[in-house]
């Protein structure tokens, strides 16, 4: 048996400790909210979507940093293990669109319950409003963990899974960054990823509240297209989000630092430019006599219509019967290209994961021990790893989770 810290109790950390104290060691969980798995209670809009039913295939194409690190730990720990982990604590689970995996409640506080008790069972010290200041090396091994009040935990083995800087008020707040890099290790350059987007036009702002289904959006730099994706939008007070502005932003944010992006949305992707010309001919036929702002009903939602009027540059009181083809044409290409720019990312309270972390080179991939430092561990979000919505983050947490916990040698 070895002692055995744990330091976060989030995602990550809960199931590090769990398979620890499954494998015979005394392990002790350190957190220092008032009670576990604060961020993990928000996730999947407090539905906690657990892992994605996809292909091995599909999971690692999900993954956007470093998805060739997690080879060892995905399949060491698949996202079949956590739905069969899950349901063997008494959560069972659906599978809906995408492959998301729920708990049948959809209540995320099950999902942390049937943790918690398991830890109990498996009697997992956890010391709640408990934070820890540094971690300190002696020898190339992990010593011991410092907190406030100049206590000192002493253990043969100790797991930073502490998160990273996203949602704050959480408890991400880098913690488990400066640990690493005070015991040498490299933390690559963070920014938040998953996460809304800022635009600079106003008439995209008055959009406030509009959600747009079955489009098309592209993301340009200059000429080279940087994302193309279908699905879903919203428009906010400050810019974009929604679906597939989310996804889009662990693609292009990095080139969002210091530069605009150009994003095009496809509002009728279904139709080639020359059909949605045709269905535009109908609609001014049936409509002849009324004027062009009066004419758009059936193409557009009613809080788009008048941006779409006054970005055509057609005179909203003209007559449909005399507008020309090629203010018809130009209005088509409108609709097939409105154009926005992206100014800039939201900030971490507003971000679901971070990008960056815990340099993977510095950790060995099928153990997640330090190459730097024996005994010292790192499991989830403190990596530098990220992926796409859709339970693909939780699946990281859970595989690296599982891997520094199973790997902890026994001391005799």
């Amino acid at each position: 048996m070895s002692k055995v810290l744990v330091i976060g109790g989030g995602a990550a950390g809960m199931f590090a400790a769990i398979t620890a104290a499954r494998n015979g060691h005394e392990v002790c969980l350190l957190e220092k909210n008032e009670k576990l798995g604060k961020k993990l209670f928000i996730t999947g809009k407090g539905r906690c979507n657990i892992t994605n039913a996809c292909d091995m295939d599909t999971l690692f194409s999900s993954v956007i940093s470093n998805s060739r690190f997690l080879y060892s730990s995905f399949y060491g720990y698949t996202n079949q293990d956590v739905i069969e982990f899950f349901e063997g604590l008494g959560v069972p689970t659906k599978t809906e669109r995408g492959g998301r995996v729920f708990p049948v409640s959809d209540h995320s506080s099950d999902v942390i319950r049937a943790m918690e008790k398991e830890m109990k069972r498996l009697k997992v010290k956890v010391r709640l409003h408990t934070e820890v200041v540094r971690i300190s090396a002696r020898n190339g091994s992990f010593c011991q963990a410092h907190l406030p009040g100049g206590e000192k935990l002493k253990a043969d083995a100790c797991i930073v899974a502490t998160g990273g800087l996203s949602y704050p008020t959480t408890g991400s707040t880098g913690d488990g960054f400066c640990f690493a890099v005070e015991c040498g290790h490299t933390v690559t350059p963070c920014m938040p990823a998953l996460v809304p987007m800022e635009v600079r036009e106003s008439w995209a702002l008055g959009l406030m509240g509009l959600s747009l289904k079955n489009v098309s959006v592209s993301i340009f730099q200059g000429k080279k297209r940087l994302y193309q994706e279908f699905g879903e939008m919203l428009f906010t007070h400050y810019g974009v989000s929604g679906p597939l502005i989310i996804s889009a932003s662990s693609y292009v944010g990095q080139k969002l630092l210091g530069q605009e992006l150009r994003l095009e949305i496809d509002l009728k992707p279904a139709l080639s430019e020359e059909q949605l010309d045709q269905r535009v001919l109908r609609d001014f036929e049936e409509n002849r006599n009324r004027q062009f702002k009066n004419s758009l009903g059936k193409l557009f939602p009613s809080k788009l219509l008048s941006v779409m009027v006054e970005l055509s540059g057609i005179d909203p009181e003209k007559k449909v019967n005399v507008i020309s083809k090629e203010e018809r044409l130009n209005f088509v290409h409108l609709i097939k290209h409105l154009t926005i720019t992206l100014s800039g990312l939201r900030d971490y309270d507003e971000a679901i994961i971070t990008r960056g972390g815990v340099k993977t080179k510095e950790v060995e991939p099928g153990t997640m021990e330090s190459k730097l430092v024996k005994g010292l561990y790192f499991a989830g979000e403190v990596l530098d790893l990220d992926a796409l919505t859709g339970g693909f983050n939780l699946q990281i947490a859970w595989s690296t989770g599982y891997a520094a916990g199973s790997s902890i040698p026994f001391n005799e």
